[in-house]
Formats: C-alpha cells, structure tokens, sequence
C-alpha cells in the first residue's frame, strides 16, 4: 500500500525552481510553487529553495531532476554521499544545471534528514542510443579517455510525453517525434518507446537555437573568437549559454512571445530571430524523421511547444510533403493534451504538458519499491 504517502519533487534550473508535492498513490498534485531569478543570484536561489522548503510538510520522499548522468547513471539512484559527489563530478558537462540539483538535494537533506532522496537523471532515457549516433569523429584517444559521446538531454520530459502519447492515441506510434521546446530546447527520435538519437549532446548546449543558447554552431567560429578575437573562454562560454538565441539574435528578449510581438511591429531582428529558431527546428525534425524513416506522430512539449500554435504552424507547414495535415482552428485554440492534426492527415500531431515531475515521481517509486 502507497496510500497517504507524499512525494516531494524538486526541479531546480539555471533560474528558475519548480516544486510539486504529489500524491504517491494517485500522482495527485498536493501542492506547488516556482520561483524565477537571474542566473547569477545564488543567494537569492538559496533563499527561494528554503523558503518553499518550508511550505512542505509529511512527506515520504524527495526526488531530484538531475539534467546529466554522464555515464555513471544510467538510471535513477537512491541519493548518498557517493552519488552527490558524482553528480558534482559532472558540473564541467552542465555548469548552468548540476550545481543547482545539488543545491536542492543540500537543502533537502537540511530539511528532511531522515527521507530518501532519490535523483532522475535527463541522460538516461537515451543511455541506449547505438555508438554510431552518441559518439563523436574525433580522434580516438579523445573518446576513450574524456569519454566524450553525445548523451542529451529532455529524457525525462520525452519519457513522459511518449506515456502520455500513447494514452492520447490509444496506442505507441511506432515511430515518434519529440519537440522539447522551452528554455532549453530540444528534438528526439523515438523508436517503439526508445531514444535512437536526439539533437543534444555532451552537453546541453548542442542542437537547435534556443531561447539563450546558441545551440550547434561552427567550431572553426569558436577558433576564431578565441585566436583572432580574443574573446577570453569564461566569456565565450558565457556568451554562447546565455547570450545567443532568441535574445541573442533578436536583441529584445528570450520570450518567445515577446519575440513574436516585436517582430509583427516590424523589428527585423526579432523577424530574423524567429526565422532563424524555425529554421533549425524544421531541419532538425527533418533529421530526426530520416533517422526513423519515417514518421506517425509529431509532439509538441515544454514552454514554447505548448503555447506557440505560431510555432507549431511554422514548423507543420514543412512537412505537407509527408501528408501532415494540422488542423488550424485546433492549433489556434493551444489546447493541451489533445492530438491537433485533421482526421485525414498521414502524421499525428500531438501537444502534451510537460509534466517531468510525474517522470521522476515513477523513478521515485520505483527505486524504493513502493
């Protein structure tokens, strides 16, 4: 019996905290909360953690969103001092993400001493892509000894969106697309309920443009700055995870909203900025269909996925082709949950709340046997 138990999830990002307080049983939400801040604020970071920490009474259990496993998890563990130091181990990977998951593990060990913790890893949901995707032409010697592979990332909320999927449908599509589409933005391959490639990679910075991260670019240009520019590596790297994307292009915002609403004003740097996200979108579904041969279904997740029909549209638009055929009025309503493709299309097109706080409450549960 699982009755009465309650579970704490803790989804701590680069600036922002989501907490949710879910029924073990029934994955009722008890309670919730969130909190936004600028990256550089740790201190206010702290003080948001504790301060919703304190909100949280009689629970079972906590589980953590870890954005990267690495290789030494391939699935959810029960957290020790062995697993926090590993996940520590892995700050160079993820350096806006690790750090703010053990802060979160910190503070709940402070505030709940005597409860599991348990951590969910992003990585795993693609730990059994093939060699010939995950790693990289470089020279060998490199991936034997920094074992460097593409691992990526979104696995928990791609892990949900193919559940919830197959509830909608009433069956798994053979052949799946995921659109992670938020701060973080990414594109996965999902082949009878498994990830056989994905747009990130060593680290979350890697695939498509997102809404601060420049996402894959040339790395000749990386040379470049460095050598001709000299654009010290702390500030390169600050730059490319922060201060590229939407905001980067646009010079307006890193909203996707606001994005839209400059460029309809005539901003030709938003309309750019637009252009240039759907853009690597389309090619990067495209890369994924080719990679599946084919494709039934097509999801739409995460902030922008789900409340960009524009979006949704502009990146439907490229793949009549394929017999896709969205429906417009549906697309325009932003409902959730709910399959927005006309009855006659070829390729289901699906739009699915990203819920990675039921995805890590099914680790939970799973790991502690309940």
């Amino acid at each position: 019996m699982i009755d009465s138990r309650s579970v704490l999830i803790i989804n701590m990002g680069s600036s922002s905290l989501k907490w949710t307080m879910l029924d073990a049983s029934s994955e009722a939400i008890q309670s919730q909360g969130d909190a936004h801040w600028q990256s550089a604020e740790g201190a206010r970071r702290t003080d948001e953690l504790q301060a919703a920490l304190e909100q949280v009474r009689g629970i079972s259990a906590v589980g953590h969103r870890v954005v990267h496993g690495g290789l030494s998890f391939r699935e959810a563990v029960l957290v020790n001092d062995e697993v926090k130091r590993d996940i520590e181990g892995l700050t160079e990977l993820a350096p806006l993400h690790n750090p703010a998951a053990l802060a979160g593990i910190e503070a709940a060990t402070q505030r709940f001493p005597d409860v599991p913790q348990v951590a969910a890893f992003d990585t795993s949901f693609h730990r059994d892509m093939q060699d010939s995707v995950a790693l990289y032409p470089v020279p060998w010697d490199w991936t034997s000894r920094w074992q460097l592979r593409r691992f990526g990332f979104h696995g928990l909320s791609v892990s949900y969106a193919v559940e919830r999927t197959r509830a909608i449908l009433g069956g798994l599509p053979e052949r799946l697309v995921v659109c992670h589409l938020g701060a973080g933005c990414s594109v996965s391959a999902v082949e009878r309920g498994r990830s056989i490639d994905t747009s990130m990679g060593f680290t979350p910075l890697e695939g498509v443009m997102m809404v601060q991260r420049s996402g894959s670019v040339d790395p000749g240009m990386l040379f470049y700055l460095l050598q001709r520019a000299g654009i010290p590596v702390a500030e390169l790297d600050r730059a490319l995870n922060e201060e590229s994307g939407l905001l980067g292009v646009s010079g307006v915002s890193a909203n996707m909203r606001e994005v839209l609403t400059a460029a309809s004003a005539g901003n030709s740097r938003a309309q750019l900025a637009y252009d240039m996200f759907v853009h690597r979108l389309v090619t990067c579904i495209g890369g994924m269909v080719a990679a599946l041969n084919g494709v039934d279904a097509i999801v739409f997740t995460g902030g922008i996925g789900e409340r960009s029909a524009e979006i949704r549209a502009s990146a439907c638009a490229s793949f009549g082709y394929l017999s896709l055929r969205l429906d417009e009025r549906a697309n325009a309503a932003g409902p959730v949950d709910a399959d927005i493709a006309t009855p006659n299309s070829a390729v289901r097109v699906l739009v699915i709340a990203a819920r990675e706080d039921l995805a890590v409450l099914r680790q939970v549960k799973r790991v502690l046997g309940w």
